[in-house]
């Protein structure tokens, strides 16, 4: 079998290979052997970049994370100046991330990592976009838009609002009606008004 991959390009490529397969059968429907030939390598290819299926679920959740870890930080520094803005266009960011990168989004947040701590990579990309967060609950705190507290509590909270809201969305579970009289954007700004009572005048 031709294998025309440099050493780099075959990781990604299995990890692309990987996610169409995740996302068309599940997990167990996933094996190193069918990645390696939807990608057009031998079955022992893999193994230099992955020891197991799981090896290569993780590095398919850590990609995830690290697209959204690039998207938030540019959104952080485009509006590093303007703490309100900041939530407001990451959590935008985020949601608009959810609806154009489906599946990789589904997978990230699914807990198919068994054992977190077994991928380093996995781990430190999953608390760094965590730690993004974070900083911009602390900007808000320092700014007056939100109360004081400890911020990884009030970051948790805040992430946990706008993803409930973003499955919501990619689960057909808002409400139609709403839909066709609100754009996303507005519905979005409403529900991080009731999520952040001190930022609900500052989204009017």
């Amino acid at each position: 079998m031709q294998n025309d991959y440099h050493h780099g390009n075959l990781k990604n490529a299995l990890i692309q290979a990987g996610l169409a397969i995740l996302a068309q059968e599940g997990v167990h429907g996933l094996s190193l052997r069918k990645a390696a030939k939807r990608v057009g390598v031998s079955h022992a290819a893999p193994y230099a970049h992955f020891a197991d299926k799981q090896a290569l679920i993780a590095a398919i959740a850590a990609r995830g994370y690290q697209d959204l870890y690039i998207l938030i930080y540019a959104t952080a520094q485009k509006h590093q100046n303007d703490p309100q803005s900041l939530i407001v266009e990451t959590a935008w960011a985020y949601l608009q991330y959810a609806i154009q990168n489906t599946h990789q989004f589904k997978i990230t947040f699914s807990g198919v990592v068994e054992k977190a701590s077994d991928y380093p990579e996995f781990r430190e990309i999953s608390m760094n976009s965590f730690d993004l967060v974070v900083d911009g609950v602390r900007a808000c705190q320092r700014a007056g838009i939100l109360q004081p507290g400890d911020p990884e509590m009030l970051a948790t909270s805040l992430w946990a609002g706008v993803h409930g809201f973003t499955l919501l969305l990619l689960e057909n579970q808002i409400p139609s009606y709403l839909l066709a009289r609100y754009s996303l954007r507005q519905l979005l700004l409403a529900h991080l008004a009731q999520l952040l009572p001190g930022l609900a005048h500052h989204l009017v």
